[in-house]
């Protein structure tokens, strides 16, 4: 049987980050992904925000050029127009920003195994088996910890008696070429509950790309004809005569907030697994890459000391404070089907003294924390030293 320190399971952004950067420590990684090639059924659209951009080093072929503007349509298509003196946005090219990832934890270390599914884990003194389908044949893997980044309905969180995500919003989308860019390039946000209920529509333009998509609970509505209805709204802003299909992509977004029991001696969860998406925003690809990078570090200070003190700063109560406002506005999206409500949200948010509000939703740096700054000192500990308290 093979053996590993630490086995991650899914490919996304988080489950990449997390594998490379420990495998950068020395141990030994293995990362497995259900997909045969990692820019196949890609789920996210893709935005990364200014934040991201500054601090995590992001291939700059990987994403579109920037956009510093917005439009926000209301219902009945009354529109504010939002400008920033910052690149605010970039659109990835996620299909290829994963396979470079995937070539840098390769690089790193990170032994790769594609086709291969999740199926359930079982317990070995301190070792844990994972038992995965790879390629219509099973495979049993001995790890000392095992990592779920295996996206919102994970089915790691249930083998490790983690919590679960329990609310989500469905997103879907096209991405298409050929659309001629008229003016500067802009993310365009039409609120319209009977397009997409407790969310919204988009179309995000950046000169090279768009990315045309709807959102919203699944209970609520039928993604595909909404989309297939909001393309021709978004025909009325953008000329989509001769605009060619790239791809699809869908998938279920967790707005519950992170999750409070995130970790355990066993494993412990990151990205959409953990519920690190905004609640207000649904943006989940900075919090994704924050929280796994601070991950790292408390898996390898568990892995170096077996300390299980070492867990205690990963865990998703100490970071729902910061998100108690952003639960409750997606608790008053969540219950606001009105059109006519939201017209009247969208006629206060265009007055003067309400305008800071709106830029700071699309502008603002909030995101998932700056996790040491929010830790108590006596955790905080844990997370900027590789050794025990109790080693000499």
């Amino acid at each position: 049987m093979e053996n590993f320190d630490l086995v991650v399971i899914g490919a996304g952004l988080a489950g990449l980050q997390t594998a490379r950067l420990v495998a950068e420590r020395g141990f030994k990684v293995l990362l497995v992904d259900q997909k045969p090639s990692l820019d196949q059924s890609i789920h996210t659209t893709g935005i990364f925000v200014r934040r991201t951009l500054e601090d995590f080093a992001l291939p700059d072929y990987c994403l579109g050029p920037a956009v510093r503007d917005v439009t926000l349509y209301s219902p009945a298509r009354r529109l504010m127009n939002l400008a920033s003196p910052y690149d605010e946005f970039r659109v990835g090219r996620m299909g290829l920003l994963y396979q470079v990832m995937l070539r840098d934890a390769i690089a790193s270390g990170v032994e790769w195994m594609p086709s291969t599914q999740f199926v359930e884990i079982t317990r070995a003194k301190d070792r844990t088996i994972v038992h995965l389908d790879h390629r219509n044949s099973s495979r049993q893997i001995e790890t000392r910890y095992i990592v779920g980044a295996d996206g919102a309905r994970s089915r790691v969180a249930h083998a490790l008696e983690l919590d679960e995500n329990r609310e989500w919003i469905v997103g879907f989308e096209e991405v298409l070429e050929n659309v001629p860019l008229e003016g500067s390039p802009r993310f365009h946000c039409f609120l319209d509950p009977r397009l997409a209920p407790g969310y919204l529509a988009w179309a995000v333009h950046d000169g090279e790309q768009v990315h045309l998509g709807v959102g919203g609970y699944p209970s609520q509505f039928d993604p595909v004809k909404a989309l297939r209805e909001f393309r021709g709204v978004a025909a009325s802003i953008l000329d989509l005569r001769h605009a060619k299909l790239v791809e699809r992509r869908g998938g279920l977004i967790p707005v519950g907030g992170v999750l409070r029991r995130i970790a355990n001696p066993e494993g412990l969860l990151v990205g959409d697994a953990a519920g690190a998406v905004s609640p207000l925003t649904a943006g989940g690809l900075d919090p994704c890459l924050r929280l796994a990078s601070f991950a790292v570090k408390v898996i390898a200070n568990y892995l170096e000391t077996g300390d299980r003190a070492a867990l205690e700063p990963y865990a998703g109560s100490i970071f729902r404070s910061r998100f108690v406002s952003r639960l409750l506005m997606r608790r008053l999206i969540a219950s606001v089907g009105s059109p006519m409500l939201i017209e009247c949200g969208c006629a206060v948010l265009r007055l003067p003294i309400f305008r800071t509000f709106a830029w700071h939703v699309f502008f603002g740096r909030g995101s998932f924390p700056d996790v040491d700054q929010e830790l108590p000192r006596d955790k905080l500990f844990w997370v900027n030293t590789r050794k025990s308290p109790q080693t000499p």
